[in-house]
């Protein structure tokens, strides 16, 4: 059997069990289990749902691939995580329980003013869409090489398919839908990574013991790294950066504040955020390690990218040859067991598909309700809330086209970049909002926000420029810091 018709198999096994699931789960739903899943879930379910939440298509690919340039020190960033869950749990969840929001960016409303409300929304919709979009183009690309080029399918219809599935199947569940499909990709990003190493050490002719030898004696496997703060691995600069990252991009995120919204109360919401924290790490754990197996089997088979080794026996990573693409490489490899292939297309279309249904679901419920201002109670919401829904999966597929079009992977980065910088009014509003008393100009409020990135990119440029210091993810607490200040000048005597 093919490349193409396993894959395409897979996707269409996948997509069946998934409108099952979404059946199930939005069977009896109004608007508000669309909006808010009920607040039923069981804090298990939501702790499930949420170690797959922030996992990718893209990060499935990456991370597995990044050992090979930066060792395990993305865990250095995961444990920052584990700790920025805990301040989510204790600061941020008894405030969005307490106000009982449907959309977390209310908070800003009652807080600040309409102005400093629709601000929030903004910006978390122009970072959502551009960053779901992008990450999505990525995985519609490896599925346009992979599938569609080989039955001639242009990469307009490959768009157009996918985000018509993820919309039917998004419609009518809402955020209760989007919490068991998660705990579905949850579930196959484990055992596809667990099952991919089981296998990949078959190949190497490794036993248990063998591997954990193998991975030890790696030079890929080192953890830590406390010898150069000029470095971006450094640990204390990861370590920090996964605290506030994680606080920023999940706390204050209505994509992935959704789930835990929708548990019964406050002391079920913490069990869950809690332990999908800790338990990130023995997952992002296993993707690594599965990075190191994919680097050893490349080396002993001698796989090569335009006649020469993808990695020599120095480590040596082949001019021009992204990392990225030897998870994919491995799995269908002409010497590896198909099943390899299979695992590696259901942790891809899991994390992709579900990241960009969980991303259209927010986007319509932080639409709806801080953008329209329409009340969860309105009885003409249901009808609004799938016109929003048609909408932004109009606008998702129209952005992904473009970046088709554009076909540059410097428009991919620009927009990742883009991401980062909004991120920061939107926390620089909360930490203000929640540990700064007095209330502030709000109808100047949308000016500071815009500014603060502007002002971050300017000294980002400087500093590079003149002291040849690269601001990384430090550019996050400056945006914060920038945005900060701003309120203090609009503060009313």
């Amino acid at each position: 059997m093919s490349t193409p018709l396993i894959v395409l198999a897979t996707i269409v096994g996948y997509f069946c069990l998934l409108f099952l699931i979404s059946w199930l789960a939005s069977r009896n739903s109004d608007s508000d289990a669309a909006l808010t899943g009920g607040r039923q879930a069981p804090w298990f379910i939501v702790a499930i749902a949420m170690i797959g939440a922030p996992i990718s298509g893209v990060t499935f690919a990456s991370v597995p691939g990044m050992v090979v340039a930066k060792s395990y020190s993305y865990m250095q960033m995961v444990f920052g995580f584990a700790v920025g869950y805990f301040v989510i749990s204790y600061v941020l969840v008894p405030l969005f329980f307490k106000s009982n929001l449907v959309s977390i960016y209310g908070y800003l409303k009652d807080r600040f003013g309409s102005n400093t409300h629709k601000t929030g929304a903004w910006f978390f919709f122009i970072s959502k869409i551009l960053g779901a979009a992008a990450r999505f183009y990525v995985v519609c690309v490896v599925l346009q090489a992979l599938v569609f080029d080989y039955f001639g399918i242009p990469f307009i219809v490959n768009v157009v398919a996918t985000i018509a599935l993820i919309f039917l199947y998004t419609l009518q569940g809402g955020v209760k839908t989007v919490i068991w499909t998660d705990t579905l990709k949850s579930s196959c990003l484990i055992l596809s990574v667990v099952l991919s190493i089981f296998f990949v050490a078959k190949a190497l002719n490794l036993d248990f013991t063998g591997m954990c030898s193998a991975i030890a004696d790696s030079d890929t496997s080192r953890i830590f790294f406390f010898d150069n703060p000029t470095e971006g691995t450094y640990f204390w600069k990861q370590f920090l950066a996964g605290v506030f990252m994680v606080i920023a991009t999940t706390g204050l995120d209505q994509d992935l504040m959704q789930r835990t919204l929708a548990s019964k109360n406050i002391k079920e919401s913490k069990k869950g955020l809690i332990v999908s924290g800790i338990t990130q790490i023995f997952v992002v754990g296993l993707f690594l390690v599965l990075g190191t197996i994919l680097a050893l089997y490349v080396q002993s088979k001698g796989l090569m990218h335009n006649g020469a080794p993808i990695l020599d026996a120095n480590g040596t990573l082949a001019e021009g040859f992204k990392t990225d693409s030897i998870f994919a490489l491995v799995a269908f490899d002409g010497g590896m067991n198909v099943i390899v292939g299979i695992l590696f297309t259901v942790g891809l279309v899991a994390a992709a598909y579900s990241a960009a249904g969980s991303a259209l679901t927010a986007l319509t419920t932080s639409f709806t309700v801080d953008i329209l201002n329409k009340d969860a109670k309105d009885e003409k919401l249901a009808k609004t809330r799938k016109m929003v829904h048609v909408t932004m999966a109009a606008i998702m597929g129209l952005v992904i086209y473009v970046f088709y079009m554009l076909s540059s992977d410097d428009a991919i980065s620009a927009v990742y970049a883009l991401a980062s910088f909004t991120y920061g009014p939107i926390l620089g509003l909360f930490v203000y909002g929640m540990f700064i008393k007095g209330s502030v100009r709000d109808k100047f409020v949308p000016f500071v926000c815009v500014a603060a990135p502007i002002l971050s990119w300017v000294i980002q440029w400087a500093m590079k420029a003149y002291c040849d210091y690269t601001i990384g993810f430090e550019l996050l607490l400056l945006n914060a810091a920038l945005t900060m200040i701003g309120l203090v000048v609009l503060r009313k005597k």
